[in-house]
């Protein structure tokens, strides 16, 4: 793949391929293969949230995308012991701790890192000793951020869902949010990324933030996907992304 210039990664996030599939049961569709065709049409990153009640990404799924994709797996999991050994037994390149209720459809978001310091350091502190990437999935907000900071987390990322959801000034201030605490994340040595809700109509704005290292999209490509393809839904993604930059 050529290299791009002030590149902004695309993590591609295959979690309702395995929702289609469990809604039937089965094999198919199979969310390694969608995981093989995102590498293949530009995806920088595969990633999947092995939940708690395993509602789509199943255990096999991750043994199996440990084992055939190239491209760097970021696991998402809530902040619980099971998922831990999970996560140290399977040591992906990645690991972003995310908030996580039963009753949700989808992550409804972001970790209260602040209010939930003291719970989530030996998490933090054993993944990391691991060799995982740690991050955390949370709100765009100053006491957030820094939480992080004192967390040590190499990583951030930024919901943006309250940003896709917003129309008229309301989306303009949430813009002006995630671009300050991108900043200031960086300013602190994290890298900031970005994900939640995003689509060809509102990406441009958040790629456009030039401290942003990384978007991950899943829900609206695998939409997308179904009028599409899976590889042009990724590939007009990834060209939407560069065009911001």
């Amino acid at each position: 793949m050529t290299a791009r210039r002030n590149a902004l990664r695309l993590g591609v996030n295959i979690d309702h391929v395995a929702t289609i599939r469990n809604a039937r049961g089965g094999d198919f569709p199979d969310p390694v293969r969608a995981a093989i065709l995102a590498a293949e049409a530009g995806a920088d990153g595969i990633t999947a949230h092995l939940r708690e009640d395993r509602r789509h990404i199943t255990d096999g799924d991750i043994d199996r995308l440990m084992a055939e994709i190239d491209l760097p797996l970021n696991l998402e999991m809530a902040a619980t012991e099971e998922m831990l050994a999970i996560a140290l037994a399977h040591r992906p390149h990645a690991a972003c701790i995310v908030p996580e209720k039963r009753e949700e459809r989808t992550t409804e978001g972001g970790l209260d890192a602040a209010g939930q310091f003291e719970t989530l350091r030996p998490f933090v502190d054993r993944l990391g000793a691991a060799g995982i990437r740690v991050s955390l999935f949370i709100e765009p907000g100053t006491a957030q951020v820094n939480a992080a900071s004192r967390l040590g987390v190499p990583v951030v990322e930024f919901h943006t869902g309250r940003y896709a959801h917003a129309a008229g000034e309301e989306q303009v201030l949430e813009l002006k949010r995630i671009s300050d605490c991108a900043a200031l994340a960086a300013k602190n040595g994290i890298e900031p990324h970005a994900g939640h809700g995003l689509t060809f109509a509102n990406v441009a704005p958040v790629a456009a933030i030039p401290q942003l290292a990384e978007l991950n999209i899943g829900h609206f490509l695998i939409g997308e996907a179904i009028f599409t393809g899976l590889g042009d839904s990724v590939r007009r993604m990834r060209e939407a992304m560069d065009a911001a930059r």
